[in-house]
């Protein structure tokens, strides 16, 4: 893994592809040991939730159905502190049990939008929150987060579904922003 440079951005090597699948496999086992008995709905968060939810798919050993929602919250490398549905859930889940996966979790907006939007309007039978990467430091929200991949410190990440203004989801990889980068 070599440096890569996105926009104006450079970003350094953080988790490899063979890491990242060993995070995914652990994260759809403990579904699975959750759900084996039941079929539930997997709500995937566009749009960079692709490759995290394509892969545990793969990794999951036990019947499920899929769905789609889109999510925004970003511009550049900053979080707008407000929340967009761009595109609305793509199969009726009332009365089923639903997982929602998340590629990344920060201040926890959109899952706060997120549940409240199930909640009030959809009515599923329960609903569950399974993210590859979650940021604890800035995460302050009291919604549980039921199947998290892996903490990571607050640095933008890049790559494996993420971007940086619609650049870098292709990565097999995990790149971080470099220090002292931030402002180039």
């Amino acid at each position: 893994m070599e440096k890569v440079r996105v926009h104006d951005k450079t970003f350094v090597p953080y988790l490899k592809d063979a890491e990242l699948q060993e995070i995914v496999k652990t994260v759809a086992e403990k579904i699975y040991e959750d759900y084996k008995d039941e079929v539930p709905v997997f709500v995937g968060v566009l749009n960079g939730v692709v490759m995290f939810f394509s892969d545990l798919l793969k990794h999951y050993p036990g019947r499920c159905e899929v769905a789609f929602i889109q999510m925004s919250s970003y511009v550049g490398t900053q979080s707008t502190g407000i929340v967009y549905k761009k595109m609305d859930l793509t199969k009726d889940i009332k009365d089923r049990h639903i997982i929602l996966i998340e590629d990344i979790v920060d201040t926890g907006n959109t899952i706060e939008s997120l549940f409240q939007y199930f909640t009030e309007t959809q009515r599923p039978k329960s609903v569950k929150l399974a993210t590859l990467l979650l940021k604890p430091e800035v995460y302050k929200k009291e919604f549980v987060i039921d199947y998290v991949g892996k903490e990571i410190p607050n640095k933008f990440v890049l790559g494996y579904g993420l971007d940086y203004d619609e650049e870098g989801r292709n990565y097999r990889d995990l790149y971080q922003l470099e220090e002292g980068r931030i402002n180039e």
